[in-house]
């Protein structure tokens, strides 16, 4: 039988949507930032030789600058004042929270609650800046190296090197306000309003390419089938769930006994999300964002490194599968699932597992379901990320219908709908109130008229 929650929900209508003044605020704040944020993949850093840089793109779009430009959304192929992309805020996160899982002080922080989180935030824009600054100038240097600027020097580096710091932390501080201000998580909707808005122009290329006979129709018809059975599988692994049994004691308030109630803990197979698979991928492109735009990967070292760790290359694979499973289960102890908090929080609400006694016991069995789950959801991103990263470079498919892409797409796709559907469940919830205490007051008994009545 479904919950008050769930009928409430399959009952939301666009009146209800119409009378959700707060949510439709929300929604027209974060289409209006990442409007902000696509106008500026069209402004071009200053100095650069455009058809130069064109000229490169096109030998570079197929190798992994095509990568780079994907998650940038194209502003790295235009070479606008976002093509650093959200990138180095991610692998400054990256850093940070794995520096706060070993070193003591910042642990410490950790538990501080909201002033802690607020510290590492601030030592994660620090850190972004220092990250950025460092991948900017060597992008500048390299993009003097590879002739794409007009009049390299000292002055080109400087304005190169500020915009692309401050285009990286603007984006930044959209992100953060989508996060708090918005809906969905701001960073995840950034990258994947970048991919959305290059689909198109990678599905013409990929269709014009069967027109031309590069690529067969058979061929074709087996991507689409591929990207589906991807988009299918994907959405039935993000709604899968493993629920524990939770049980309520009976509980006597004044002289009422109420009888205990029970409940389930839900836990998502994947309760990461696309977290873990967005932050193999930067730290994959990390070494490679600087090299790009430069002759340097004809060198020793960098042709070293492509032919090992290039897209579809064994070592890029196995690397890719093991920053994927680290990274899933890292972050979910870490940030999604934190079992100990979870248990204490069940201990203050005196709700247990059966057959578990409340505190230490249920964190280690919470932290034991959760693990055996992990084993699942790692595979499936592994699979998911991999398999279509394979087929697509045996058959020389645009990246924008890789794994990695359609997981973004979807995960985040389906976030921010369930996000919206909170807060309409809410305001209903709200109306719900109101409603009733207008009642209360409707029914409420008139003062008597006259003075008071006599002993």
């Amino acid at each position: 039988m479904a919950s008050a929650a769930e009928q409430m929900a399959s009952n939301m209508s666009w009146a209800a949507f119409g009378k959700a003044t707060e949510l439709k605020q929300r929604i027209l704040f974060t289409i209006g930032l990442l409007i902000v944020y696509r106008l500026g993949t069209y402004i071009p850093v200053p100095g650069i030789d455009g058809a130069a840089l064109r000229d490169f793109m096109e030998g570079a779009g197929a190798g992994l600058g095509g990568i780079l430009s994907m998650f940038t959304g194209g502003a790295l192929s235009r070479m606008g004042i976002f093509a650093l992309g959200i990138m180095p805020y991610i692998s400054a996160s990256i850093i940070i929270q794995l520096v706060a899982s070993m070193y003591e002080p910042w642990k410490n922080l950790k538990k501080e609650g909201e002033q802690g989180r607020k510290k590492l935030n601030q030592y994660t824009r620090y850190f972004t800046v220092l990250l950025a600054t460092f991948q900017a100038y060597g992008m500048a240097v390299s993009l003097e190296a590879g002739d794409l600027v007009a009049n390299p020097g000292p002055f080109f580096l400087a304005a190169c090197v500020v915009t692309l710091v401050g285009g990286t932390m603007f984006l930044m501080w959209i992100g953060e306000q989508i996060t708090s201000r918005g809906i969905g998580n701001g960073i995840s909707l950034i990258i994947f309003v970048g991919i959305i808005a290059e689909v198109p122009a990678a599905l013409a290329q990929f269709l014009s390419q069967g027109r031309t006979g590069a690529i067969s129709p058979l061929t074709i018809l087996l991507i689409i089938l591929m990207v589906i059975a991807t988009l299918a599988f994907v959405v039935f692994m993000e709604r899968s769930l493993r629920k524990i049994h939770i049980q309520y004691p009976r509980r006597q308030v004044g002289m009422k006994v109420y009888d205990g109630g029970s409940s389930h803990l839900p836990i998502k197979v994947n309760p990461a999300g696309v977290i873990p698979a967005v932050f193999a991928s930067a730290l994959l492109l990390l070494p490679s964002t600087i090299a790009t735009f430069s002759h340097s990967t004809s060198g020793p070292i960098m042709s070293t490194f492509l032919a090992y760790f290039g897209p579809g290359q064994p070592l890029y694979l196995l690397f890719f599968t093991g920053m994927i499973v680290f990274f899933t289960y890292f972050y979910t102890h870490e940030v999604a699932f934190k079992t100990d908090e979870v248990a204490e929080n069940l201990k203050n609400q005196n709700g247990f597992v059966p057959g578990i006694r409340p505190g230490k016991r249920t964190a280690d069995y919470f932290e034991y379901v959760v693990n055996r789950i992990l084993v699942l959801g790692s595979a499936y991103l592994a699979l998911v990320c991999l398999l279509p990263e394979i087929l697509r470079s045996q058959l020389a498919v645009p990246f924008y219908f890789g794994g990695t892409s359609v997981l973004i797409i979807v995960s985040v796709g389906m976030d921010t709908i369930q996000q919206i559907q909170s807060h309409l469940l809410a305001h209903q919830y709200e109306g719900l109130i109101e409603r009733s205490q207008l009642r209360g007051r409707g029914k409420a008994r008139p003062p008597r008229s006259g003075g008071p009545a006599r002993r």
